[in-house]
């Protein structure tokens, strides 16, 4: 087996109530292989979206590491962090979190724009725009290209989503209940996409669900009762 593309280690993650923590992660061991879906199983309240969030490094864990390629990469600096995230990792939620002033395209061209300078930018800026039409094209919405996302579908905008998070060629893919808010019709055809796009690119795949039926399409699959992982 290769190595792990990434890890988490003895993971915990606490927040705060006043003077109170409270536990969200216990002791959380992880590794996800490359080219590997993996499902995260549990109920609503059992750190499944939390995990994500410290995975992708959107939240520091309160104890134990998080590992890219062997590399621990939760104490780096938040600048470093960010960058790591830009290049390596596509994120995919429930709820779209596309700016809405935004066309599809400028919501996906958005990506390659904070991943680096502006001057890098303005260099790069014709590649960048052709690289989003691709993408765009390649979900199916190479028609929607300046429609915001007010006057797109449910499942257009998850798919905006989707180029958005692979525009910029991730290694890794953090899914949240990405067909959490879609009929399921179109949730299948959205499941469809992403999974096509995974085996073509051999991305890992990270997917929070609480539906047993999607999570049997996956590799593996993870169950998360309390903060903890159970069998």
């Amino acid at each position: 087996m290769s190595a792990p593309v990434l890890e988490a280690i003895a993971v915990t993650k606490d927040y705060r109530l006043g003077k109170q923590p409270i536990p969200v992660l216990r002791g959380i061991d992880l590794a996800v292989q490359p080219g590997e879906k993996l499902a995260l199983l549990g109920t609503s309240g059992a750190g499944k979206s939390t995990l994500l969030h410290v995975l992708g490094l959107l939240d520091a864990p309160t104890t134990g590491e998080i590992r890219y390629d062997g590399e621990r990469v939760d104490q780096r600096s938040v600048a470093e962090r960010a960058r790591l995230r830009h290049r390596q990792i596509g994120f995919v939620f429930q709820f779209y979190h596309l700016i809405p002033e935004l066309t599809a395209l400028q919501n996906v061209m958005l990506s390659g724009m904070m991943a680096t300078s502006v001057l890098q930018y303005w260099g790069v800026r014709k590649a960048a725009k052709a690289a989003a039409i691709a993408m765009l094209e390649k979900v199916g919405l190479g028609h929607r290209l300046h429609h915001r996302p007010a006057e797109l579908s449910g499942g257009e905008r998850q798919r905006v989503a989707i180029a958005r998070a692979l525009v910029a060629e991730p290694r890794v893919i953090l899914a949240d209940e990405p067909t959490g808010n879609l009929d399921s019709q179109t949730a299948n055809g959205v499941v469809e996409l992403m999974f096509s796009i995974q085996r073509e690119r051999g991305l890992a795949f990270v997917l929070v669900t609480h539906d047993e039926n999607l999570a049997r399409r996956c590799d593996r699959i993870v169950r998360l009762r309390d903060g903890a992982v159970v069998t």
